[in-house]
């Protein structure tokens, strides 16, 4: 049996983004050390600290159960799952198949969920702070994704991730074009909310008052900890994306090396804005991250009401 082009393609892309993932919070130290007039880290040190962690051994604590073991897998696996639902360079998803990305969300939300309960098992009311945190915000984000999955599918008359971001079923005009700018602005702010970065959180801070992702993870150790460390990579290319797919695909010519250079090329930008806006802003307060997400979720219904007059 012939495996069609395109399949090999996907294929091929999620391979990358399976090596190349941890590449980004690379090019955002550089770019943060370039604004701050240092050096900062060697652009694979992600590579290095994940390989270092899988060579030694994890510590449990007596209170820890099954779950506390599982949380750092299931993480993985459920992010891993979800790179096989995004349409890579317009392609045909993997996994594709109508709602799927109803699917994509409750993935993502099975990921985050396991991370909240394995700090929940270690008994810790310090990282259970940090999961009752991550649990607040998750209300608020989860929404605005969907919002704006539906806003796509609307204007695009597709039911599936695939034909919701290659435009193949989209009229692109000037009201899809502004519905898909306005998508792309509210996945960038779920982007950098879901994977723990300023102004939501700050991944380098090891503050108790403001760590919000970084203290449901103080207790791992070992490969559950570089496990953790590499699912948060995954879960950043992704977010990228599908923001690259929606504000650039429909609008390219239907070629596989166009596409997939316009992917890659847009991932380096994706991670070099993220660097410049953690070098430009601080971190908000607890009290305004929901006002941020609120925004996010406004955007994606902006668009959304924008496909009914369509």
């Amino acid at each position: 049996m012939t495996v069609p082009t395109d399949m090999l393609l996907q294929a091929l892309l999620v391979l990358t983004a399976l090596a190349c993932a941890p590449l980004l919070p690379g090019i955002m130290v550089k770019v943060k050390a370039a604004f701050a007039g240092r050096r900062g880290a060697p652009l694979l040190q992600v590579y290095y600290d994940v390989a270092k962690l899988l060579h030694k051994g994890a510590v449990y604590s007596r209170t820890t159960s099954w779950v506390f073991v599982a949380g750092p897998v299931l993480t993985l696996a459920a992010v891993t799952v979800a790179l096989l639902c995004v349409p890579w360079a317009g392609g045909p998803a993997l996994l594709a198949f109508p709602g799927d990305f109803v699917f994509l969300a409750y993935v993502l939300g099975m990921a985050r969920f396991m991370t909240m309960l394995a700090a929940l098992d270690t008994g810790s009311s310090f990282e259970g702070m940090g999961a009752s945190r991550e649990a607040w915000f998750a209300v608020l984000a989860e929404p605005a994704l969907m919002v704006c999955f539906l806003a796509l599918a609307r204007a695009s008359g597709a039911a599936s991730m695939s034909g919701m971001m290659n435009g193949g079923a989209a009229d692109t005009n000037q009201l899809t074009f502004a519905v898909h700018l306005l998508v792309a602005a509210a996945l960038f702010v779920l982007a950098l909310a879901d994977n723990a970065r300023i102004p939501v959180d700050d991944p380098a801070t090891h503050l108790e008052l403001t760590m919000i992702h970084e203290v449901m993870v103080l207790d791992h150790s070992g490969p559950d900890l570089g496990m953790i460390q590499y699912a948060a990579t995954l879960k950043l290319w992704l977010f990228g994306g599908l923001i690259v797919n929606v504000s650039c695909m429909p609008w390219l010519p239907a070629h596989a090396l166009v596409r997939t250079a316009t992917l890659l090329g847009g991932m380096l930008v994706y991670a070099v804005v993220i660097g410049v806006v953690e070098s430009s802003m601080a971190r908000l307060r607890l009290v305004r991250v929901p006002q941020l997400l609120v925004g996010a979720a406004a955007l994606g219904a902006l668009a959304f009401l924008l496909t009914l007059g369509h």
